[in-house]
């Protein structure tokens, strides 16, 4: 069975557009909460829950990490920038994994991979981190090999191979195509490597039977379609709906 991560981020940036200075006290009253949301998505079958505590706070806030840490009977998994705040953040929260994300404050959403080869020490001393803290370390890669030949090099046992580029190509002939071999190839190199295999981004109701069929695929990571989804037929079903669409029989 292929997992499915639900990244809540996109419920709390609904909820930030309009409560962004609320005072804590009247935090109850303010919503989408999104950590409700998550409950109610874990039981419907999402196998954990994905949230990114960005540098700008510009949806999920420190108290959202702490709520759903107490609040989920699933895995939480932090995405995180490679940074010392982030990093001192994971090791006091424990969350069951992090996955070490790019991040710029000019982006809507994370765009591109994480450059492995070029930070070698900024990222191989957050993961050594995380090891001896017993969290699992995944790295949100492009499906390049040097990137996911590094990523294993510094014992992350995860990897989440980008799949942007080829959403972004999914209706253009010929790119499509080429970027789907890309990710299989990623694939391939990662679990010879010894990594399980991720992906995510971009991933939306039409595209997941495509996706699903990455060869060694564990888990894919899914938010904004799912939270988009939600608005018309509520998260229980969006998430059903989901779980079903990437465990279809292949073939």
């Amino acid at each position: 069975m292929i997992l499915l991560g639900l990244n809540i981020d996109h419920c709390a940036t609904v909820r930030q557009a309009r409560y962004r200075q609320v005072e804590e006290a009247a935090r109850p009253a303010v919503e989408p909460d999104p950590i409700a949301l998550a409950v109610r998505a874990e039981k419907s079958g999402a196998d954990g829950i994905t949230i990114h505590l960005r540098e700008d706070r510009r949806h999920i806030i420190d108290a959202d990490v702490w709520r759903v840490k107490e609040s989920i009977g699933t895995r939480l998994n932090l995405e995180m920038a490679c940074t010392p705040e982030m990093m001192a953040l994971a090791l006091k929260l424990k969350p069951d994994s992090v996955c070490l994300v790019p991040e710029s404050r000019e982006e809507v959403t994370t765009e591109g991979g994480l450059d492995v080869v070029g930070q070698r020490g900024r990222v191989r001393t957050i993961v050594d981190a995380m090891n001896e803290a017993g969290i699992a370390t995944s790295l949100f890669i492009d499906p390049d090999e040097p990137q996911i030949v590094a990523a294993a090099e510094m014992g992350a046992p995860w990897i989440e191979l980008h799949t942007g580029a080829w959403a972004n190509a999914y209706y253009t002939p010929g790119r499509r195509e080429e970027e789907l071999a890309r990710l299989r190839r990623g694939a391939e190199i990662g679990q010879a490597a010894g990594v399980v295999i991720n992906a995510g981004h971009g991933i939306n109701y039409v595209n997941v039977a495509e996706i699903r069929t990455l060869p060694h695929l564990h888990e894919c990571n899914i938010g904004h379609s799912i939270i988009s989804r939600a608005l018309f037929t509520g998260i229980d079903e969006a998430v059903r709906e989901m779980k079903a669409r990437l465990n279809e029989p292949i073939g």
